[in-house]
Parts: C-alpha cells; sequence; structure tokens
C-alpha cells in the first residue's frame, strides 16, 4: 500500500501543495499523514503514528526530503524505523531517494546527499550568525520591532490619566508584564 507523509513547520504554512503531489503519484488521501509539526524536534505525532501503522510492504511517499528530518543522523533512524517495519521510502523530489531500488550506490547517494544538505544548512545558519554580527556592530539590531517602542506613548498617556493597568492591557494589547515594565520605567523617569 502507498502511504504519505506531509508535514509543514508552522500554521501559517499550507499542506495543500504536498498533499496534491501525493494524491497525484497514487497516495489515497486517507493514507496521507499529515501534521504541522516543527521539524527540529523528532518526536512528531503523525510521523510517529505512521511509523507505527506501517506494514511489510508498504511504501512510504514523501513530498521532498526536508520535510521528512533535519539531519543525517535523524533521517537515518526514521528511514532505518520504516526499513525495519518491512515498508520502503521514496521522494518524490529526490529520485536518489528510493529503498525500493535499494543497492550499494543508491545507499551512497543517500549518504552523500543528505550529508550536503545538512552542510547547506549549518553554511546557512553560520552566514544569519554572521549577518547579524555585522549588523551589531553597525549599530543595527535583528529581529522583529518591539511592540513596546510602538506603543510606550500610549502607556504613558493613559497611565498619566489615571488608566487602570488592567484597561491599559486591554486597551494597548500589550501583555500585562510589557506594561508593567513600562510603568517602572515611567515612575523611574519621574523619580
Amino acid at each position: 500500500m502507498l502511504v504519505g507523509y506531509a508535514r509543514v513547520s508552522t500554521a501559517g504554512q499550507s499542506l495543500d501543495k504536498y498533499v496534491d503531489q501525493l494524491v497525484e503519484a497514487g497516495v489515497d488521501e486517507r493514507n496521507i499523514y499529515k501534521e504541522i509539526f516543527t521539524g527540529k524536534t523528532r518526536n512528531r505525532p503523525e510521523l510517529n503514528r505512521m511509523i507505527a501503522e506501517l506494514q511489510p510492504g508498504d511504501i512510504v511517499l514523501i513530498p521532498v526530503l526536508a520535510r521528512l528530518g533535519r539531519s543525517v543522523r535523524d533521517l537515518y533512524e526514521i528511514i532505518q524505523q520504516i526499513e525495519e517495519k518491512g515498508a520502503q521510502i521514496k521522494s518524490l523530489s529526490e529520485s536518489w531517494l528510493d529503498s525500493t531500488a535499494t543497492n550499494a550506490a543508491g545507499k551512497l547517494l543517500f549518504a552523500i546527499f543528505a550529508g550536503l544538505a545538512e552542510f547547506e544548512a549549518a553554511l546557512i545558519s553560520e552566514r544569519v550568525k554572521d549577518g547579524l554580527k555585522a549588523a551589531k556592530a553597525r549599530g543595527r539590531s535583528g529581529g522583529r520591532p518591539s511592540k513596546r517602542n510602538d506603543k510606550e506613548l500610549s502607556v504613558r498617556a493613559l497611565y498619566e490619566r489615571g488608566v487602570k493597568i488592567a484597561d491599559i492591557v486591554r486597551q494597548t494589547e500589550l501583555s500585562r508584564s510589557t506594561v508593567n515594565r513600562i510603568v517602572r520605567d515611567i515612575k523611574k523617569s519621574l523619580s
């Protein structure tokens, strides 16, 4: 039986593209395990359920290798678990990942390409860190802008008018702890 696995990392991403690819490849949609879960952790409920339910002779189709695992070790462990169940695995995007045609050359290619993928991820991480370090040296900081900076004047105006903290939180949509920090800073500047 063909079994599919489709995963995205966040709720803002859509599984539709991956599900469509798996259905087009012949997987019955009822046999597709879908989850919205980070790939950073190996403990993914639907992946674990899929592996537990595999039967000898099943073929697991994945749309792309990156949806299955994020490191060589993780990928090998998952593939090994699939093979221990008597099932096989095949990627729709990476033709070299096809255990239905197991041979020494295929295993070597898998190891090489998986290693290259991990190396590429490490390089990207290094570049991002270097870029943030260079930006910091120039007085810029990374990350998203603070909500506090945008609404601090509103908090100050409301607080100085005598509005209660709970009402300030509700009106500014800031967390109570953020409002309390701003109020504490206001009190310090007044003393």
